[in-house]
């Protein structure tokens, strides 16, 4: 039987995301995502609840996740789950599950009392209209879609 693992994540960036380079100049973007979910309860209540996940983006991607993944953006991510062992200091056996992006979406974002993402020269501006919005997306998904492309990731 063939195995499966694939995972769809569509979330907001809870923090600036962390480049570093790694073994012969490899580069990785670490973006931490902040999931929510709505559900009722036994009561009848809706409920919220938020998962904190660390997604690694690799190559040109990590490039472009570092470029356009600012604190409070929405990004979808698909990818496939990786855990991670090791042995602590003091010897116990550890793990940790990790999320391996291979295509990521960029919502829409329009920083309103920042400067910290490339879309900040249009601080002070009126709002977009839908046509800018989608060609703003689209600019975005396309630059992603190109730097992945360029570099194709085996792991």
């Amino acid at each position: 039987m063939n195995s499966l693992n694939q995972i769809i994540l569509e979330g907001n960036v809870c923090r600036k995301p962390e480049k570093r380079v790694v073994g012969n100049g490899f580069r990785v973007c670490t973006i931490p995502l902040a999931v929510d979910r709505r559900y009722k309860n036994q009561e009848g209540k809706t409920t919220e609840e938020v998962s904190y996940f660390e997604i690694d983006a690799y190559g040109n991607l990590a490039d472009a996740c570092e470029k356009w993944c600012p604190t409070g953006r929405g990004i979808r991510v698909v990818g496939h789950l990786k855990q991670e062992r090791w042995k602590s200091e003091d010897g116990k056996s550890k793990s940790k599950v990790k999320v391996i992006a291979e295509h990521v979406e960029f919502k829409f974002f329009n920083p309103k009392d920042k400067n910290d993402g490339p879309e900040s020269a249009a601080l002070g501006t009126p709002a977009p209209g839908k046509k800018q919005k989608l060609a703003k997306l689209a600019e975005a998904a396309a630059a992603a879609q190109k730097e992945q492309a360029e570099e194709e990731v085996v792991f």
